[in-house]
Parts: structure tokens; C-alpha cells; sequence
């Protein structure tokens, strides 16, 4: 959606992004859903014309210079999500790890994400210190804790249409048929869509689809333990959101380390201009010349007063 004029300084949103995001899950098709790490990349994904964004707790925390352990704070990552979801109408969906402590933490947790504006939260059902889904040594809480995190986080959203979206890794700890078994228990608790974590077969991924009826995620992280799959064959098997989390900072590191290496070795940066982003380009993306505009407007409207 484009913005003009003081929308851009002034946020005045035509829809509600959390009921855009539920209006979605209901739609047919698949959504396709970058994950970002900051406003700008946010910015961008609206502006390139995706649907919605995903947070992603590993991306977030490696910008930070940080593993994806879990040791991200609550307030830390508030604080960043506010910013994304001040620069964008689509909905924006957080990975929340596991909650940030037990059902007490997730209440509080749902109440700071839903004030800043997010659409939606992932939850996980790990054991802190938490890792990476697609790496081993990883350890699952029982099911019924989980179960009582999304029991709280369903009854801690003020707005109904918050979504709240179970994750489980039980695929790569104790197999398919305990990751079905789990999923089955936290829709019963409440969960809104299920998020199966590191599937390692295009058949595991439309077997878990045709046993689990709700809204599904599926993950398509590089370099992990799923084969990548294209969203319209993802589509076919029955899933409903598909997010690609650490996509773009991983071009973007690539891109900087050949921009740095050429730098260093040329000394200048001539040979890389055609490959960026133009002055003119990211002004745009964020509302420089509307910034300027209404600066303009209100001070020829408002005359200094002796």
C-alpha cells in the first residue's frame, strides 16, 4: 500500500493488520511471508508487495551479534518490533521462542506485542536454553506445559483475532507421530495455526497436512533439515502460511561481504554503484520527501508570533 503525504508521520491505518491477518487465513491460498529483521527490510517487503512479515527471533538475534539461544530480552525484542510495525500496514507476526519464561511471562509477553501492533506470536515448545529447530541436542517441555503457554496466550490477547501460532519441534527430538500428537493437543488448547518445525521430506510435510486440519505454517529456512519446497506445492498439500525467516539477512550479509571485499582490495566502491540501492530508491521506501512536505506545510501554515 502506498503512502503519502502526513501518513507517513502521522500513522492512520484504513484496516486493522490483526484482522487483515485473520482475513487471510481464511482466504484460499498461500501466504508467503519474509522473514525481517528491522523497519527498513520490513519496509521493503510491504513495498515489493508481500502480505505479511515474520520477526524472526534468529535473524533479530544475530543483527544484535547475539546466537539464537533464547537470550534475547522480552523488552529488547518489543522495542524492535515496535519499530517494524510502525512502518508498515501489513500484519506483522513475531517469533516469540518460547515465551520468555513460564505462562506468567507469556501473558505478559502477548499484552506487549498486541500493544505495539503486531498481528500475531510463535510460540515453541523447547526447553531453555533454546536452539536453532534445525540443529540437534534440542529438548522439549512435556505437552501439557506447552499446552498451558497457549491456553494463557489465547486467553491474554484482548483482541480475538490475535493469532496465536503453536510451534513444535518434536520432529527431530522424538519423531512425526509425537509432532502430530502435539499439534493435536495445542489446538485443543487454543492454537490458532500450527507451525511443524523441521520436517525432513516433501511426504512429511503433506503427511502432517493431511492428519492436521487447522491453518498450517511451514518453514523454509536454508540450510536446515527441510528440503526447500515452492509455495505452490506447499499450497497443494494444505499450508497455509509459508515463511522464509532468515532469507534476507543472510543475502544481505552475502552482499556486504563481497562489497567489503572489493573495497578493501580496489579502494573505492566505483564497481558496486549499479548493484545498490540508489539514494533515490531508499528515500522513497521511507517517506523522505513526505518527512520534507510536511515540514514545509506546517511551517508556511504557522507564522512566527512576536
Amino acid at each position: 500500500m502506498e503512502r503519502t503525504s502526513s501518513a507517513v508521520i502521522i500513522k492512520r491505518r484504513e484496516r486493522d493488520p490483526v484482522k487483515l491477518l485473520r482475513e487471510e487465513l481464511k482466504k484460499p491460498g498461500i501466504v508467503m511471508v519474509p522473514g525481517v529483521f528491522n523497519a527498513l527490510t520490513a519496509m521493503l517487503a510491504e513495498k515489493m508487495g508481500f502480505k505479511a512479515v515474520y520477526v524472526s527471533g534468529a535473524a533479530v538475534t544475530a543483527s544484535l551479534g547475539l546466537p539464537d539461544l533464547g537470550i534475547i530480552t522480552l523488552d529488547e525484542m518489543v522495542k524492535i518490533v515496535s519499530y517494524i510495525c510502525d512502518s508498515v500496514d501489513i500484519p506483522v507476526i513475531v517469533d516469540i521462542d518460547t515465551g520468555y519464561g513460564e505462562v506468567l511471562n507469556v501473558v505478559r509477553a502477548v499484552r506487549e506485542f498486541e500493544k505495539v501492533g503486531a498481528a500475531a506470536v510463535q510460540i515453541e515448545d523447547q526447553v531453555l536454553p533454546k536452539k536453532c529447530g534445525h540443529l540437534s541436542g534440542k529438548q522439549l517441555i512435556p505437552p501439557y506445559e506447552m499446552a498451558r503457554k497457549i491456553k494463557a496466550a489465547a486467553e491474554a490477547r484482548s483482541n480475538p483475532d490475535f493469532v496465536i501460532i503453536a510451534r513444535t519441534d518434536a520432529r527431530g527430538v522424538t519423531g512425526l507421530e509425537d509432532a502430530i500428537r502435539r499439534a493435536e493437543i495445542y489446538l485443543e488448547a487454543g492454537a490458532d495455526v500450527i507451525f511443524p518445525e523441521a520436517l525432513e521430506s516433501e511426504e512429511e510435510f503433506a503427511e502432517f497436512a493431511s492428519r492436521i486440519k487447522a491453518p498450517l505454517l511451514a518453514n523454509m529456512t536454508e540450510f536446515g533439515r527441510s528440503p526447500l519446497i515452492e509455495a505452490s506445492k506447499l499450497e497443494n498439500m494444505g499450508y497455509k502460511l509459508v515463511i522464509y525467516p532468515v532469507t534476507l539477512l543472510r543475502v544481505a550479509m552475502y552482499s556486504m561481504k563481497k562489497a567489503l571485499s572489493l573495497l578493501k582490495e580496489r579502494g573505492t566502491q566505483r564497481e558496486l554503484v549499479p548493484e545498490m540501492y540508489t539514494r533515490k530508491e531508499l528515500y522513497e521506501l521511507i517517506g523522505y520527501y513526505e518527512y520534507e512536505e510536511f515540514d514545509k506545510k506546517i511551517f508556511k501554515n504557522i507564522r512566527e508570533v512576536d
